[in-house]
């Protein structure tokens, strides 16, 4: 393994200002996990560069924090994987998710890597294919997701981005839930509200808004969350069905 990349606070600097922000929203998958039974949790985002995969490894870098917890970040963005480049891991493709799909012989431990300092581990995206959408499609992936419920107390998947591929949304019937990532002061409101409108509302848990510096919090330069409000009507801007969930 290199270094990590510095924007994984909850990993490079567990204990700081920054890393708090990853621990409220670690509270609040915890506590939908007693709850809810929350295990499985799908990442994504309207578009490409919105901080997904960084919002995806700090927050099972939190999770991780506690020994006890068994923590698997699995890369499903087969078109543009980062989970291996942000975690300083080489080589970064095979075996991994792809390969694990075709090989029907192998079983998960051959394409998972554990990263004992943090507590946590990893299945990359694996080597290049055609064709990612009848990779997330196969039958196999819930095999292999069934059989890391079975080992893991969470599953963190990072998919593609919602609004330009439909890739992410065939996980829908495999996850828990989608949490979805906001580039605050870049990504449109159109755009957010396309993705609402793509994503199973019942399974949409909330929103991170990447890089929000509004005056509310001294400490909301790496996210504020939002949690998604059940009783809420399909919102012509993207905005009236979020509120702002206190930490």
């Amino acid at each position: 393994m290199t270094a990590l990349a510095e924007q994984l606070v909850s990993l490079v600097a567990p204990t700081s200002i920054q890393a708090d922000q990853y621990r409220g929203l670690r509270h609040t998958v915890e506590r939908m996990h007693r709850d809810n039974g929350l295990q499985v949790l799908a990442v994504t985002s309207p578009g490409a560069g919105e901080g997904k995969t960084i919002t995806t490894l700090n927050l099972a870098g939190s999770l991780a924090q506690s020994p006890q917890t068994r923590v698997l970040v699995i890369d499903a963005d087969l078109h543009r994987p980062s989970v291996g480049e942000y975690l300083g891991i080489d080589p970064p493709h095979a075996p991994g998710l792809s390969d694990a799909i075709l090989n029907e012989d192998r079983g998960l431990d051959w394409s998972i890597r554990h990263i004992d300092a943090f507590n946590l581990s990893v299945i990359l995206a694996g080597s290049s294919q055609p064709g990612a959408y009848e990779l997330l499609n196969s039958p196999r992936l819930e095999v292999l997701l069934n059989d890391a419920r079975s080992r893991f107390d969470y599953v963190l998947i990072d998919t593609p981005p919602v609004v330009p591929l439909p890739d992410s949304r065939l996980l829908t019937r495999w996850v828990d839930g989608f949490l979805l990532v906001v580039a605050a002061h870049k990504t449109p409101r159109r755009a957010l509200a396309e993705a609402l409108n793509l994503v199973d509302h019942a399974k949409i848990i909330g929103t991170v808004f990447n890089g929000d510096d509004r005056p509310f919090s001294p400490y909301s330069s790496y996210y504020s969350y939002y949690g998604h409000r059940d009783d809420a009507s399909r919102p012509s801007d993207g905005q009236s069905r979020w509120w702002r969930r206190s930490r």
